[in-house]
Formats: C-alpha cells, structure tokens, sequence
C-alpha cells in the first residue's frame, strides 16, 4: 500500500495493539486474494532514522509472519509503536503475532472459494 486513501480504509477495520505494534486489518471485498501491506510510524516513535529502523523491523516481522498468520484478500497496516526500534527481536515477532491472530479472530469467516490454503506461500508473493 502506498497511497494515502488505502491506509485510511485500513484504519477503519478492525485494529489491535500489542506491545510494541499495532496492527490494523481491513478484508476487502473486491475478491482479490493477494494481500496488501503498508506500514508507518509518527513522529511520537523517534526521527527519521529512528522511524525507519522501526519500520524495516516491522517489513521483516510481516515478511516472517503474515504468509502463516495473515489472512487473504486483507489489508494490514502496521503501525510502530515507542518500543518498536529497540524491542528484542523475538518479543517483536511475538507482539506482532499476537496481534494477528486476535485480528484474524475478529474477521468475518473465509467464504468458501477463499481458503487458508490459497494463502501466498512465499513473501515475495504479498504485495
């Protein structure tokens, strides 16, 4: 996601904060499978290489996570907290993973033509 208007739709989905993430999930009914991935950070987290750092930190955790834990024809926005730069890595990975399975918890069921199993495999699949 790059645009501004995408990120205000996600922002009006379903959102969960754990620990040093939150993370905002939006399923669109457009019936594309492909999820789509944007990620910010404010001012309130650090500077400008503070907010990058906390950003490509999160890139990584959602490359990890999202092709097990994210659900297709979604899209998430993940928004660094305070602690997001300077987070122990697995606590980051697993503030990050507590977060989606609470959000997928919280989506409407998959329909049928749309499966767990269509998920995106492989990171260089998501978008």
């Amino acid at each position: 996601m790059t645009r501004r208007p995408q990120f205000l739709a996600a922002a009006k989905g379903a959102y969960r904060a754990h620990g040093a993430v939150g993370v905002q999930v939006r399923h669109r009914e457009d019936g594309d499978p492909v999820v789509h991935i944007g990620f910010t950070a404010t001012k309130k987290v650090g500077g400008a290489v503070v907010r990058n750092r906390a950003k490509r930190r999160l890139r990584e955790a959602a490359r990890e996570l999202l092709p097990s834990f994210g659900r297709p024809g979604c899209d998430y926005v993940f928004v660094a907290r305070d602690g997001t730069p300077v987070r122990d890595w697995g606590r980051l990975l697993d503030d990050v993973k507590s977060a989606l399975i609470r959000l997928a918890a919280d989506l409407p069921a998959a329909s049928p033509s749309v499966s767990g199993d269509d998920a995106p495999s492989s990171p260089s699949a998501l978008v």
